[in-house]
């Protein structure tokens, strides 16, 4: 045994050995088979490491010829390759160890407790053995494979593993099918025309976010920003620039300075809001939503902060602006902002959310009726296993809420839990105004007493009760409207909203209507040049790739009678320099026409568009862009040619000689 020691102890101290020796200890049976493929790796290592230690070894070897260094550049240019071909074998065996570990972790035994907030597939989906733990409250749930796979369909984690793929893509398929064979949705015939009421949009302007800069309202940051920006820039007389000035963590932290640098991204958000309201005016939109990522944590525990005094003055001016203009300004606070939840701390966090909204459309001092119109939109959240209990803990919440939340808060349906018939009670029971939304109605209603579709819901009988909740209150009344996108069936597949609507909902034809789209105004645009709505012709199509009202050059068209650029003086003096029998005023000719292009390129960069005027649309107001021609927004990118000078100069000519041709063919 010491022999033996020894010797390892020798392999070990040689310096000249690049790789690791291999140490064989004694192996179980059990682990037999393991540990001959650990070797086998290991030995697919020390072979691509010796490739790659070749050259090192044979200028170390006495007995090696002196290589010379073409040979020494070769190898190490193998050697880089097999290196890298090691790191690949190296990632995929990785991958293959995640897997199995993956797959160790599904076959235990471990039970697993799920959340009471998670989302519960509906019962005829159920399997047997979901339904029997159901029944028995005090077994642990401990869903089975099959389970866990239809729980990845309905949104859930499941599996992702070979061989469960047959089961995930046979209960896929049945998921689709069962979709595609529901009921069909039973439409209203009706048409709010002609339409008097205010058409409005969420929180983005697609045309002013695209500009250069961009206008928009959801400035946001990381919460580590807020922490490193406590500390004083490197300095602080200079601007703070990505890498040139940047927070210099080696100073003494000052927390005004992070509370600071978040408010400062609010009072921008909130300065771009005058211009969008103007905007819509411009266009014949009246309605907006207010993005609740105005103020960035503002409703946080650590973080969050008043907005008053600070930003009290440009929400002032906003309030002002659309007060002037008559436009209904409203907030919806997030998904996690649930008065129903069993947890205190979410309860907390909603109450503080709602404060800070609350603060923010109070701050704009509108008018009468627009302040009273400034609601904000609540879900109710989650079911939490009793929607009777949630209902009781929500009831219990908004009791203790200040009155001045209570006069805006207004409950909406989803497309999830709660449908139109859940939630009319309680907001005839607590005096809530209920905002209807058909697309989350088409998903989650009551099939005991309406049917899917705009008709039974529009009836008298629904309608009257809805709109008796925002009256009792004197607040007017409005609603949602967006559609599911082309070829989605299942749930979780409606529940993504279109890009556009293509038609008006059955309501009443002075509602003010709120158009959750994807294409956000556009969809609005959409609507109006559909129906010829008020302000359609306000709006005309874009310029591909080309805005007129940003203080940018416009860009120059080529003349067709220069299809070269002039050489400019130095490369003449260059061509001078090789040929002496070209006559010298050249010189003078080649820089007089580059100093006429250039003074041509900087008149054109001499124009200029107002504050007021950017982003307006220019004079022809080309703000419209047709579905699917996002890449309008934008300027065209740039092709790159990866052809050498004179490939590309062969395809030109050749495209100028095909040019040629077709005009000739067809006759022009």
């Amino acid at each position: 045994m010491a022999r033996k020691a020894g010797s390892v102890c020798k392999q070990v101290s040689n310096p000249e050995s690049p790789i690791r020796p291999q140490v064989l200890l004694r192996r179980s049976n059990r682990n037999l088979a393991q540990s001959q493929k650990m070797t086998d790796e290991e030995d697919e290592s020390r072979e691509i490491q010796g490739k790659i230690l070749g050259i090192r070894k044979g200028a170390d070897s006495g007995n090696a010829t002196e290589a010379t260094a073409e040979d020494v550049q070769s190898s190490g240019k193998e050697g880089l390759r097999f290196a890298i071909e090691g790191l690949a074998r190296m990632e995929r065996r990785l991958q293959r160890a995640t897997k199995r570990q993956k797959l160790k972790v599904e076959e235990t035994h471990l039970t697993e407790t799920l959340d009471e907030d998670e989302y519960k597939p509906p019962d005829e989906v159920i399997t047997a053995g979901w339904k029997q733990r159901d029944q028995n409250p005090g077994v642990s749930k401990q869903p089975d494979r099959q389970d866990r796979a239809q729980r990845g369909m309905f949104g859930g984690e499941g599996l992702d593993l070979k061989d469960e793929a047959p089961v995930a893509t046979e209960e896929a398929l049945d998921t689709v099918k069962r979709g595609a064979a529901r009921p069909p949705p039973v439409n209203s015939h009706y048409l709010p025309l002609p339409w008097r009421g205010r058409l409005g949009y969420a929180c983005l302007n697609t045309y002013l976010r695209t500009a250069k800069p961009p206008v928009f309202s959801s400035r946001t940051c990381r919460m580590a920003s807020i922490i490193d920006h406590r500390y004083p820039l490197a300095d602080p007389d200079q601007p703070e620039h990505a890498t040139k000035n940047r927070p210099d963590k080696s100073k003494a932290v000052d927390h005004e300075l992070g509370v600071r640098f978040v408010q400062n991204l609010g009072l921008q958000n909130a300065a771009d809001i005058v211009k969008m309201i103007r905007w819509n005016d411009k266009y014949g939109i009246k309605f907006m939503r207010l993005s609740s990522e105005m103020f960035p944590f503002a409703s946080h525990a650590e973080h969050g902060y008043k907005l008053a005094p600070f930003a009290s003055d440009i929400l002032a001016e906003v309030g002002r602006v659309a007060a002037e203009l008559g436009h209904r300004l409203t907030t919806h606070p997030g998904q996690f902002t649930q008065l129903g939840s069993p947890r205190k701390e979410v309860i907390e966090a909603s109450v503080r959310d709602l404060a800070y909204h609350d603060e923010m459309l109070s701050l704009l001092r509108l008018p009468g009726q627009q302040d009273r119109d400034a609601v904000m939109i609540l879900h109710m959240g989650g079911v939490y296993g009793d929607k009777a209990a949630t209902l009781d803990r929500f009831r219990v919440n908004y009791a203790e809420l200040s009155p001045s939340i209570k006069n805006r808060l207004v409950l909406e349906n989803d497309d999830v839990s709660w449908s139109v018939h859940d939630l009319l009670p309680v907001c005839e029971e607590l005096n809530i105004p209920l905002v209807l939304d058909y697309h989350h109605h088409n998903i989650i209603f009551d099939p005991s007493k309406c049917r899917e579709g705009t008709l039974d819901i529009s009836q008298p009988e629904i309608m009257e009760r809805i709109t008796a909740t925002w009256r009792r209150k004197g607040i007017t009344q409005k609603m949602h409207y967006s559609e599911p996108c082309p070829g989605a069936v299942t749930p979780r597949d409606r529940r993504k909203h279109s890009p556009r609507v293509m038609t008006l909902p059955p309501c009443p034809p002075d509602m003010d209507l709120m158009i959750e789209a994807k294409d956000k105004e556009q969809a609005v645009f959409e609507l109006m040049r559909t129906f010829k709505l008020p302000g359609f012709e306000k709006v005309n199509d874009m310029v591909p790739h080309e805005r007129f009202d940003e203080p940018r050059p416009v860009p120059r068209v080529a003349s067709a009678t220069k299809s070269k650029k002039s050489k400019t003086g130095a490369n003449v003096r260059r061509k001078r320099a090789v040929d002496e029998e070209e006559p010298a005023e050249a010189d003078d000719t080649a820089v007089a026409e580059s100093d006429a292009i250039k003074t041509e390129a900087a008149q054109v960069s001499e124009v200029t568009v107002t504050v007021l005027e950017f982003g307006m649309g220019g004079p022809d107001n080309r703000v419209y862009w047709p579905p699917g021609m996002e890449e309008w927004l934008k300027p065209r990118k740039r092709q790159s040619n990866k052809s050498t000078k004179s490939g590309k100069r062969d395809l030109e000519e050749d495209d100028e000689d095909t040019g040629e041709n077709m005009e000739e063919a067809e006759g022009i």
